[in-house]
């Protein structure tokens, strides 16, 4: 297997194609660097007193963001998904104030999400629950995607939005959802319409019976499928028709599983650019580089 790692790789490079400045100018919150601000905000912000693009940008009170961000949604900067995030300098640094997740990128803000690998023993082997997005959904419509996943609500903790997403998206009770296991943390950072993402993926497993039958409750997915492990390898391995993210958590579980060896060069590269992230601007890389 070491030998078809190589396509891999590619999933990774496309998931962290964001450079330090970029067009963007730093930005802090309360005088610690945490994101990098989008060029079409920098008249913005500095008519209101946070800085300029030269000198870069500092919002002196981040318990204001909230405003800040319902304010630029009105002005037309972005479309308010109506769900806060919270907001935070960087990886495990502590929250200090929240904003809504469409504004998020804009900033060059950290964001975090769950992803939860749903699968099935079966006698021929691994199986995994893949869902099939929305033809209407804002991001990457129509493209497979896990059986839960979704970002993760200001206030929550990433198993209580997993929880959440498991209920609302594939109408998975509490009590099974619960049974999740956490097998990991990826980051990335990459350029997107959006504005810059800078994530970090909390990943889990969860493993349901054979009798377990999803239902769409949210309206996100169009439909779901149970397909062996060793076809969703070959998907990632040869396609990209899953959500660009998800290939990310399905390369963890295919270290994870074996599907690629973790002990060859291939899979350690994998596996230190899903860990560390192969963009400057990933979550745990210093803010203030580049």
């Amino acid at each position: 297997m070491p030998s078809h790692a190589n396509p891999f790789l590619r999933h990774l490079t496309d998931c962290n194609t964001a450079t330090l400045p970029g067009g963007r100018a730093p930005l802090a919150l309360g005088g610690t660097p945490s994101g990098w601000l989008a060029p079409e905000l920098f008249a913005r912000m500095e008519q209101a007193g946070f800085g300029t693009p030269d000198k870069g940008f500092n919002i002196p009170h981040p318990k204001g963001l909230e405003a800040l961000g319902e304010e630029l949604a009105r002005e037309g900067f972005y479309k308010s998904h109506h769900e806060l995030f919270d907001v935070y300098p960087d990886m495990d640094q502590p929250v200090v104030g929240r904003i809504d997740r469409g504004a998020l990128p804009l900033f060059g803000f950290v964001a975090t999400g769950v992803h939860m690998n749903g699968l099935v023993r079966k006698a021929d082997g691994l199986h995994l629950w893949t869902g099939r997005r929305a033809a209407n959904k804002r991001l990457d419509p129509s493209k497979l995607d896990h059986l839960v996943a979704g970002g993760m609500p200001a206030g929550h903790t990433p198993r209580e939005a997993l929880v959440k997403e498991a209920a609302e998206e594939a109408s998975i009770p509490g009590p099974l959802a619960e049974q999740a296991v956490q097998a990991g943390r990826l980051v990335y950072a990459l350029n997107r319409p959006e504005g810059l993402r800078r994530d970090i993926l909390y990943c889990y497993d969860l493993y349901l019976p054979e009798s377990f039958e999803p239902t769409a409750a949210d309206g996100e997915v169009e439909s779901f499928a149970l397909i062996p492990l060793s076809e969703a390898y070959r998907i990632v391995r040869d396609t990209d028709e899953f959500k660009f993210n998800v290939n990310l958590v399905l390369i963890d579980l295919f270290l994870r599983t074996g599907l690629i060896d973790p002990a060859s060069p291939q899979g350690m590269e994998l596996r230190t650019g899903l860990d560390k992230g192969l963009s400057p601007a990933s979550p745990g890389q210093s803010v203030t580089s580049g």
